[in-house]
């Protein structure tokens, strides 16, 4: 499953130099990072439900997700400071891009009433964060187990310099875009 790796580095590469006018291998974008976010908000004081959205998101990223705490206390949300507020997962190398193959390839299709990404969930600076509704829709979760349907945020961060590079190269990768 390790394909999308080594396709970004052979074809994509090639390809993007030549729509992007790049005169170096090292001047095309590449992905750097993803980071999967899911907050859980009010219900992490449960652990039950922290272990099971931690429990998941493990599935889902292959890698062990870090309890973000929240940093000050908000009264209206009835969260004091270092209360368990989520979880994230940063994938790097071959996870990022097995991760990524799996993201494009089955989850998004599986995704209900996805039309595809738009150019306003870009940065400004080539990177793109777009949320995901339904975590079953990943092969790796069993429906059984899962006590209630969550989604969670995707960020790709990308060596591109502007919006239009980025999405160059997500293209090439077969992120869909809606145009």
């Amino acid at each position: 499953m390790y394909m999308l790796g080594s396709l970004c580095k052979e074809a994509v590469a090639q390809s993007l130099m030549s729509k992007l006018g790049c005169s170096s291998v090292m001047q095309v974008p590449k992905v750097v990072k993803v980071c999967l976010n899911m907050g859980i908000g009010i219900g992490a004081m449960d652990s039950k439900v922290m272990d099971s959205c931690s429990r998941d998101l493990a599935l889902i990223s292959a890698q062990k997700p870090v309890v973000t705490r929240a940093r000050r206390s908000i009264a209206g949300f009835k969260i004091r400071k270092g209360f368990p507020i989520g979880c994230m997962v940063t994938l790097r190398g071959k996870k990022m891009y097995e991760f990524l193959d799996r993201l494009i390839n089955i989850a998004l299709p599986r995704e209900r009433d996805f039309k595809g990404l738009s150019m306003s969930q870009f940065d400004g600076h080539g990177n793109i964060s777009f949320g995901v509704k339904e975590h079953i829709s990943f092969l790796e979760v069993d429906y059984d187990k899962i006590d209630k349907v969550r989604g969670f945020d995707v960020s790709v961060v990308t060596t591109a310099k502007s919006d239009y590079d980025a999405k160059a190269l997500l293209t090439e990768l077969g992120f869909p875009f809606v145009n």
